[in-house]
C-alpha cells in the first residue's frame, strides 16, 4: 500500500520541480530586468513626457528598437552582456531622444503653436488634405532638426505654418459657415429666389460678411459667428417663404382666405394670453394689447429681480456684520497666527534655498538670496554671438533650473537678460530681451510652466556685476538671471 501510494506521488513530485525551476528562472529575470533596465525605463519615461515619438522620432524609434532587443535577449536567455549593452544603447537613444524634443519644441515652437490650432479647428477632419500637407513639412522640419540642418528645418517649419494657417482658416469657415454654403445651395436648386428674391439675397449678403471677417480674423469668430446665424436664418426664411408662395399659387388662395389664416394664428398667441381676440377692423387692435401684455409681464419680472437682488444684499450685510463681529473677538489670536505663519514661511524659504544651492555647481550658477527672493545666475548658459536660440548643450542646466524652480509652488518667475557693454545700447537691449523671451518660451514649452507665472525683461548693458574693461568681466556681465519670488503661503 505504501509503496502505491509513493508511485502515484511521483509525477506530482516531477511538477512541482519543474514549477519550483520555473519560478526560479522567472525571479531571476525579475531580478535582472531590475538591475538592467532601470535606467532605460526612467530615460524612455521622460522621452514619453517630453514627445519624442513626435518631435525626436528617429532617437525615439532607435531606442525603441535597442530597448525591444533587450527584452528579447533577456527572454530567450542570451548572454547578460548582450541585455545589458541593448539597454545602455537604448537608454542613450532615449536620453538624447528627450533633450532634441525639447530643443524641438522651443525651436520649432511657432509651427508648434499653428499645428495645435489647426487641430483645435478640427483641420484633420475639416481640411485632411490641407492637414496631410502640413504634417509631412512639419516631419520633415523634425528630420532636418534632428540631423542638426538648423536653416532646412527652418524652411520646413516656414512651408509647415503656413498650412496648417491654411488649414486652420479652412476649417473654421467649414464649422461656421458650411451648413449655411449647404442652404444657399438648396436653395438655388429649388429657386428659391424666383418666389423670395429678396430675402435670399439678404443671406448671400450675410454669408459673404461673415466669410470676409474670417479672412480677416480668424480668432475673433464672435461676429462671423453671429453673421452666419443671421444668414442661416435667412436662408431658411426664404426657402419657407418660397414654399408659401408656391402652396398659396398651387391653392389658388385669394387674399381673403390668406388673411383669415394669419388670423387664426394671431388668435392662437391670443388664447396663450388670456386676452379675446378682437379682430372685426383688423389685427392692429389685437397686436397692441399683445404688445402691452408683452410688456406688463416684462415689467413683473423686473419687479421680481429686483427684490431677489434686495434680499442678496440684507443677506450679505448680515455675512459682514457676523464676519465683523468674528473679527472683534478673535483678533489678537487671528494676529498671532499670522505673524506664526511669516515665520514658519521664511523658515520654509531658507530650507528650499539651501537645497537649491546644492543643485548647481560654481561653473553652472551662482544662488544667492535677497529678502526672501532667490536669484540663480545662470553662469553656464551661453548663446552665440548675437543670437538668442539656446544651444543643445545648455538643456542639462536648464534641467536643473526646472528642478530648482519647482522647489518653491506658485512662484512668480522673473527672467531677466543682460548684455556687456559692446555694441550699440538699442542693440544691446534687444539682444538681452530676445535671450530673456527665448529662455521664457524654453520654460512654457519644455517645463510646461504656465507663462502667467513668467515676466521676461531684458536690461541690456544696463545692470553690469563687473568691469566692462576686462574679457572676464564682460563674460560675467552676459548673463541670464532667474528671480524666484517664492510665495510665502506655498513655501
Amino acid at each position: 500500500m505504501v509503496a502505491r501510494t509513493t508511485l502515484a506521488t511521483i509525477p506530482g513530485l516531477v511538477f512541482l520541480a519543474i514549477l519550483a525551476f520555473t519560478a526560479g528562472k522567472a525571479g531571476a529575470q525579475d531580478e535582472l530586468r531590475e538591475t538592467f533596465f532601470k535606467e532605460a525605463d526612467a530615460a524612455k519615461a521622460a522621452a514619453e513626457a517630453a514627445n519624442a515619438e513626435l518631435l525626436a522620432p528617429r532617437g525615439w524609434e532607435r531606442g525603441l528598437k535597442d530597448y525591444a532587443d533587450a527584452e528579447n535577449y533577456l527572454e530567450r536567455g542570451a548572454n547578460i552582456e548582450s541585455v545589458r549593452k541593448n539597454a545602455s544603447a537604448a537608454t542613450n537613444y532615449f536620453t538624447e531622444a528627450a533633450q532634441a524634443a525639447k530643443l524641438a519644441e522651443t525651436t520649432l515652437a511657432q509651427v508648434m503653436k499653428s499645428r495645435q490650432y489647426a487641430a483645435n479647428a478640427r483641420a484633420p477632419e475639416l481640411a485632411p488634405e490641407l492637414w496631410e500637407d502640413a504634417q509631412r513639412k512639419f516631419a520633415d522640419a523634425i528630420r532636418l532638426l534632428e540631423r542638426g540642418d538648423l536653416n532646412g528645418s527652418k524652411r520646413r517649419d516656414v512651408d509647415a505654418t503656413a498650412l496648417y494657417r491654411e488649414a486652420e482658416l479652412v476649417a473654421i469657415k467649414s464649422q461656421y459657415l458650411s451648413e449655411t454654403r449647404k442652404l444657399l445651395a438648396d436653395a438655388d436648386r429649388a429657386k428659391v429666389g424666383r418666389y423670395a428674391p429678396v430675402t435670399l439675397e439678404r443671406a448671400k449678403e450675410l454669408l459673404a460678411r461673415a466669410e470676409t471677417e474670417l479672412n480677416e480674423n480668424r480668432y475673433d469668430t464672435d461676429l462671423p459667428r453671429s453673421l452666419a446665424r443671421e444668414a442661416n436664418y435667412e436662408a431658411k426664411h426664404a426657402i419657407y417663404l418660397s414654399e408659401i408662395v408656391r402652396k398659396i399659387r398651387d391653392r389658388d388662395l385669394t387674399p381673403e382666405l390668406l388673411i383669415l389664416e394669419w388670423e387664426e394664428a394671431l388668435k392662437v398667441v391670443a388664447g396663450a394670453a388670456d386676452i379675446s381676440p378682437d379682430m372685426q377692423n383688423g389685427p392692429e387692435q389685437l397686436s397692441n394689447e399683445l404688445a402691452s401684455y408683452i410688456g406688463e409681464t416684462q415689467v413683473a419680472i423686473q419687479a421680481l429681480e429686483q427684490e431677489k437682488q434686495q434680499n442678496e444684499i440684507r443677506v450679505a450685510d448680515l455675512s459682514e456684520e457676523l464676519r465683523a463681529l468674528d473679527e472683534r473677538l478673535g483678533g489678537a489670536t487671528a494676529e498671532r497666527e499670522a505673524l506664526m505663519q511669516r515665520l514658519e514661511a521664511e523658515a520654509r524659504v531658507k530650507e528650499q534655498f539651501l537645497r537649491v544651492e546644492k543643485m548647481f555647481t560654481t561653473d553652472e550658477a551662482r544662488v544667492f538670496r535677497e529678502g526672501d527672493t532667490v536669484i540663480l545666475r545662470l553662469v553656464g548658459l551661453s548663446f552665440d554671438s548675437g543670437a538668442s536660440t539656446i544651444k543643445p548643450q545648455n538643456v542639462d542646466l536648464l534641467n536643473k533650473v526646472e528642478k530648482a524652480i519647482d522647489v518653491f509652488p506658485r512662484s512668480e518667475i522673473l527672467i531677466e537678460g543682460h548684455t556687456d557693454s559692446f555694441g550699440g545700447d538699442d542693440l544691446n537691449q534687444q539682444l538681452s530681451q530676445d535671450r530673456a523671451v527665448s529662455v521664457e518660451q524654453y520654460m512654457i514649452n519644455a517645463m510646461r510652466i504656465p507663462s502667467y507665472r513668467l515676466i521676461a525683461t531684458g536690461y541690456g548693458e544696463t545692470r553690469p556685476v563687473a568691469s566692462n574693461e576686462t574679457e572676464s568681466g564682460r563674460a560675467r556681465n552676459r548673463r541670464i538671471d532667474i528671480v524666484i519670488r517664492p510665495d510665502l503661503e506655498a513655501a
